[in-house]
């Protein structure tokens, strides 16, 4: 695809990177990143400075999230979504290699 064109496809399934967590960077909307993350290894405990959307577009991950006090666990396939609110503390973990789409204020863990 020529490189002035007004649009961008992206094999997710195909997309790998050298360590754990690279991105590529897909848009900037008005202060809001759109990534695509391949991994297969855990992230890390954060907890986002604004909403997070995270679709797994490959692989499954298990997400680990804290609330009232108490961690929970939700195990993601291909074409769920999980959505962090606010102050959401939470720690993704793939079961092998995983493709994520990332929606979050830019700038965020």
């Amino acid at each position: 695809m020529p490189e002035n064109t007004p649009v961008k496809i992206i094999r997710a399934h195909q997309f790998t990177t050298s360590r754990a967590w690279g991105a590529l960077d897909i848009a900037q909307m008005n202060g809001i990143s759109v990534r695509l993350h391949w991994t297969d290894q855990p992230y890390q405990w954060h907890v986002n400075d604004g909403e997070e959307v995270f679709a797994v577009l490959d692989g499954i991950v298990d997400m680990h999230y804290r609330h009232d006090g108490r961690e929970h666990t939700a195990q993601l396939g291909v074409g769920d979504v999980f959505f962090a609110s606010i102050g959401t503390e939470h720690v993704a973990h793939p079961r092998g290699e995983a493709r994520i789409l990332v929606i979050e204020k830019a700038g965020s863990l």
